[in-house]
């Protein structure tokens, strides 16, 4: 088993070198049970800093992870083995009806494993509308700056002062000759090689994502992993949670083994994502009075716009995000019209074959350009207002979770202006044709033929090009039971030794890539749960034991 590849050494394959306590659920032989202070459902930005944090108290903590252990050996750019392997449904999951593609990571490390590296606190006007409209408490933006600054220290999250590659600089040129405002994009990385494949998994370590920093740190602090566990249901015993039930899964694949895992824990957290924490509660029928489990569940709903420059962009070089504009993000307020943050996609030819929605001679064309061409897209902020509810999950017949996500007026409204927005701006930067991700509608070669058309556009679903890699809400937090799953600490409203700890407690979106609202969040109440948890005295553990017992 190598543990260098080109001098870089594999942190993942040294430590389990080292003797970490890393299992195959898959690869078990016979059923297995077992006890522990913590059940961590998920590995992503929240279950691997809930793990950190809850290691460093001296707490016994499990990580269950239904994707499988990567790491950078593993890594080799190819996208076709990247998104098999380190997404849900294999890169192919969508919403209900197919209208969206959702992209959403499946291996340790969850979405941190493979996301583009943008790393923003989560924004005042956020925060504020939170507290206002929503009822949450001690999340005001004074009161979370130590969290956040915490997670920026610890996953060296800055603003990227290396050049940025042409696809980016199109923000900032545009910005510029229109007189808008834009901004660098803080990233987590350490020693990056600026090699634009963040998407595919970082084969230099250089990423500071969960699989490199905080489940490394459970892992040497005694902490148990099983990759390749996939939640069914939580085992609810009364009005309390008392541990999980997973089954293996294969190493390729998405039938499981038969084999079941049980494991017993004094506190259970779900962070296993927007669309599977709700499916885990559903399925485990757990109480629900309001019937607010997978309601309001925000997404960020993306459109692009492609552009063909004279100039090279080469846009599959190069940090991937490292410019963006909040010119329309709040300019009409939080509760005003929907607003859009605008960012560009990395340009990996594979990637981008499937997004550009042409085929035949003008697809070939297209691709034969892709080192002129730069890809725009806006994130919209969605879950503001009451005509953005977002969407709903739901179970399919065999149990898996899927999302139902309408297409509103507001969004189709926030669309139309989003496509304006980024056609004058790649305009302005000196594109010369246009094209939004529409179905049916041409390349444009001037603004002003550009403004007329979208003016005409017919945004509806499968007509327009959608997509999403942000998922958020489904158990959105809050100090009211009738109008949240769970309080601002992450603690289950009705569940005992429960809490969720990902970006599906969040009430609306965030308006800003999500990683690092998670980090400082969940940082935040990890350790307040550390603290209510350490105290436990041998004769508390001794009642524990005896209720599960008992049953």
């Amino acid at each position: 088993m190598s543990i260098t590849v080109a001098g870089i050494i594999d942190p993942i394959r040294r430590g389990i070198a080292n003797g970490w306590k890393v299992h195959h659920a898959g690869e078990m032989a016979t059923d297995q049970s077992i006890e522990c202070d913590v059940v961590i459902v998920g590995t992503g930005a929240g279950g691997g800093t809930a793990a950190e944090v809850l290691t460093q108290a001296g707490l016994r903590v499990v990580m269950l992870e239904e994707g499988p252990l990567r790491s950078s050996d593993d890594f080799k750019m190819q996208e076709g083995e990247a998104f098999r392997d380190l997404y849900q449904e294999g890169g192919g999951r969508t919403t209900k009806d197919g209208a969206f593609t959702i992209l959403q990571g499946r291996a340790v490390g969850g979405s941190t494993t493979v996301n583009w590296t943008s790393s923003f606190r989560t924004p005042a006007e956020t925060l504020k509308h939170w507290a206002d409209v929503n009822g949450v408490k001690g999340l005001d933006e004074a009161s979370m700056a130590p969290w956040f600054e915490r997670a920026e220290q610890r996953l060296n999250i800055s603003p990227w002062m290396v050049p940025a590659n042409p696809n980016n600089d199109v923000i900032r040129t545009g910005c510029e000759a229109l007189g808008w405002s834009w901004h660098s994009i803080p990233r987590n990385v350490a020693g990056c090689w600026n090699l634009g494949y963040c998407g595919v998994g970082c084969p230099t370590n250089a990423k500071q994502s969960m699989l490199v920093t905080t489940i490394p740190s459970a892992l040497t602090g005694g902490a148990v992993l099983y990759q390749r566990a996939r939640v069914s249901q939580l085992i609810i015993e009364k009005d309390r949670v008392v541990g999980v039930m997973a089954e293996g899964m294969p190493e390729q694949g998405f039938a499981p083994t038969g084999r079941k895992l049980t494991v017993r824990a004094r506190h259970t957290i779900l962070a296993g994502g927007a669309i599977n924490n709700p499916g885990i509660l559903l399925r485990s029928k757990a109480t629900d009075p309001h019937e607010l489990v997978g309601k309001r569940t925000m997404v960020h709903p993306v459109s692009a716009s492609f552009a063909q420059f004279e100039r090279e962009m080469n846009g599959w070089t190069g940090a991937p995000q490292s410019q963006y504009s909040d010119h329309f993000q709040w300019k009409d307020g939080a509760a005003g019209p929907m607003g859009f943050k605008v960012e560009v996609l990395p340009m990996l030819p594979a990637f981008i074959a499937g997004l550009l929605g042409s085929f035949g001679e003008t697809h070939l064309q297209e691709m034969k350009a892709l080192g002129h061409l730069n890809g725009m897209i806006a994130l919209m902020r969605d879950g503001f207002t009451e005509d953005s509810p977002g969407g709903s999950v739901s179970l399919r017949d065999d149990g898996s979770p899927v999302l139902d996500y309408p297409m509103t007026d507001s969004l189709a409204d926030g669309l139309r202006r989003a496509y304006l927005a980024m056609a004058e701006m790649q305009f302005a930067a000196g594109a010369k044709q246009v094209r939004m991700m529409q179905m049916g509608t041409p390349a444009y070669k001037s603004w002003a033929d550009a403004k007329a058309a979208i003016a005409n556009f017919s945004i509806e679903k499968f007509r327009t090009g959608l997509g999403s890699a942000h998922l958020m809400g489904g158990c959105a937090m809050g100090e009211d039971p009738r109008t949240s799953v769970v309080n601002s600490q992450g603690q289950h409203h009705q569940l005992e030794n429960l809490s969720i700890m990902d970006g599906s407690v969040f009430p609306t979106s965030i308006g800003a890539n999500p990683q690092l609202s998670i980090y400082g969040l969940v940082t935040r109440n990890a350790t307040l749960l550390a603290q209510q948890l350490a105290p436990m005295t041998a004769a508390r553990a001794d009642e524990w034991a005896a209720l599960r017992m008992l049953g």
